[in-house]
């Protein structure tokens, strides 16, 4: 995209804060005008933007008025001709997107209980998903591309636009990436598809009443083959090409050749849904297992890191300003921990002391994510000797809690596995009077590729781990559940351990780790997790002592 956005002269006075943006998997440029007006350019757009910008169609009244028919329908579309612009004019419709309003009895949508229309960054995201159902299966199915979003200035009250709260709250919740203006207008842009709709067809007498119905027929088995289904499907929305002949024109098969419009209740089948997740979990675990393997390719925007021994993928996050740090050396494992994929899904606090949540992500991918307590000064007290070790050494970093993790794990001593480091966009600070500064200068000298410092005062840090259930390499072979974690102090609360076996683990898990070279300055039960295997017993070594994982990094000390 950045190739094609360098050959559009005189763009760059336009070009929003953040002109690159992903949005449900679809990638944009984002233009502003001068009034404030917002204009979302996909891939298939870019050609045309310069045809695309709102002075060139919607926004002149009189271009408007000459050179624009509103089509049928119940929502507000019209067909227009842009002007010229570098020698050239596009063919597009204009169509305001229904988002957050009721569904209309006279659209007949087929499960008008459960149907919701799009939003229009949902509706394009489904559109290119289901014109790329080509590569997974035979058969394809034709529609308009998706050229822009327009999104003018100009508020107007949510009620007057008839979005329902409950509604627009569900839309807000699934589009992480960008924030949905409650009080502004959102119209899709596609490119028109030439030919008539099959009521027109059938009006002169290209199609008869039986035709007709099993074109309709025919379009909504094609889009459940591919798994998805549209709630008001009609003759309206499939559009045919006559032939010179006085015929229509028909595909390989000898059937009439029809293209689709009209995306605003497109919806995947519960069996895509399903198989997708799936899909992207398997995809997880196996790439997992092979984090470390070398990779000689990476897209434009992440580059390969390493910290403190720890290879990671580094990339900014678009949605939030954010960064990203993946550990590992595959790029394709950078998706799955943006924060879009993990911040609002349903979470289960694990603690009552500090910040630490469990939840499975839109990928099906059950983590654990702690907000870091870096450069904060720990609560200890100073004249008890062991609480001012504590004191004096400092919460970690979440870059040295995971060195110090995968270097236990090479020396032998079992840990929960890292996986990411994200880095908030938004600004954060805390009362001079409670920050440790020790972590910002020793990590000073460490950079971004953008030479910006790795650790900033003014963010905030989240790890995130993964949640035990079985090693990586047995999940990658076989997706089960062989382990459920618990740590020893709810062990031996649930009387799954005595006092005597939970001493023992954690005097056990002490001198592992100063074998090791390591100290955990505030050991206790919660800091070390067992596992239940599927007898629903603790699963235990040779000796008879229980599996041990330590989970907790950011008071670990190196000797």
């Amino acid at each position: 995209m950045d190739e094609a956005i360098d050959k559009i002269e005189g763009i760059g006075v336009y070009l929003a804060p953040r002109p690159l943006i992903t949005v449900l998997g679809v990638k944009y440029l984002h233009l502003r005008v001068e009034d404030g007006t917002d204009l979302y350019v996909t891939e298939h757009g870019l050609p045309f933007t310069k045809c695309l910008m709102p002075e060139n169609h919607w926004a002149d009244d009189a271009w408007m008025k000459a050179h624009s028919v509103r089509l049928p329908g119940t929502s507000a579309s019209h067909r227009v001709t842009t002007k010229q612009v570098d020698g050239r004019a596009k063919e597009i419709v204009v169509k305001w997107n229904r988002m957050g309003q009721d569904i209309p009895g006279d659209t007949r949508a087929v499960d008008a209980g459960e149907a919701e229309f799009n939003s229009p960054f949902m509706e394009f995201s489904l559109v290119l998903e289901l014109r790329d159902t080509r590569f997974e299966s035979p058969g394809r199915l034709y529609t308009h591309k998706p050229l822009a979003i327009y999104v003018p200035r100009k508020y107007v009250q949510a009620e007057q636009l008839g979005r329902r709260r409950h509604k627009m709250e569900a839309i807000e919740r699934s589009h992480d990436e960008i924030p949905i203006d409650w009080n502004r207008n959102y119209a899709v842009i596609y490119e028109w598809i030439k030919g008539i709709d099959a009521v027109e067809a059938w009006r002169e007498g290209l199609l008869d009443n039986a035709a007709m119905a099993g074109l309709v027929q025919r379009a909504n088995a094609d889009l459940n083959n591919k798994g998805f289904a549209v709630s008001d499907n009609k003759p309206q929305h499939l559009i045919v090409r006559p032939a010179p002949d006085g015929q229509l024109m028909k595909d390989r098969t000898g059937k009439p050749l029809y293209g689709m419009v009209d995306f605003e209740l497109l919806k995947r089948t519960p069996s895509r849904e399903e198989s997708l997740r799936a899909a992207k979990r398997h995809d997880y675990l196996v790439r997992q297992a092979h984090r470390f393997e070398p990779r000689e390719q990476f897209p434009s925007g992440l580059t390969p890191m390493t910290i403190m021994g720890v290879d990671y993928v580094y990339g900014q996050v678009e949605s939030t300003g954010g960064a990203l740090w993946v550990v590992g050396r595959d790029p394709v494992l950078f998706d799955y921990f943006l924060p879009e994929k993990w911040r609002r899904t349903p979470r289960t606090r694990l603690s009552a002391s500090y910040e630490i949540y469990d939840t499975v992500t839109k990928d099906n991918v059950h983590l654990v994510w702690r907000v870091s307590r870096v450069g904060q000064i720990p609560d200890a007290d100073p004249f008890v000797r062991r609480e001012k070790c504590i004191l004096d050494h400092g919460y970690n970093s979440p870059f040295e809690e995971f060195s110090i993790a995968m270097e236990l794990s090479s020396q032998g001593i079992e840990t929960t596995y890292p996986r990411a480091i994200y880095m908030t966009g938004h600004r954060s600070s805390v009362s001079s009077s409670l920050v440790d500064n020790s972590r910002y200068k020793s990590h000073a000298s460490q950079q971004t590729p953008e030479a910006h410092p790795i650790l900033s005062r003014h963010r905030e840090y989240l790890t995130i781990w993964g949640y035990w259930n079985g090693p990586d390499d047995a999940l990658a072979v076989k997706d089960e559940v062989l382990y459920k974690g618990i740590d020893a102090l709810a062990a031996y609360r649930e009387g799954r351990l005595t006092q005597r076996g939970y001493v023992r683990i954690v005097q056990a898990a002490k001198r592992r780790l100063a074998a090791a070279g390591v100290e955990d300055l505030s050991l206790r039960g919660n800091h070390l997790l067992l596992s239940i295997d599927r007898r629903q017993e603790l699963a235990v070594d040779e000796k008879g002592l229980p599996l041990i994982r330590v989970c907790n990094f950011e008071l670990l000390k190196r000797r």
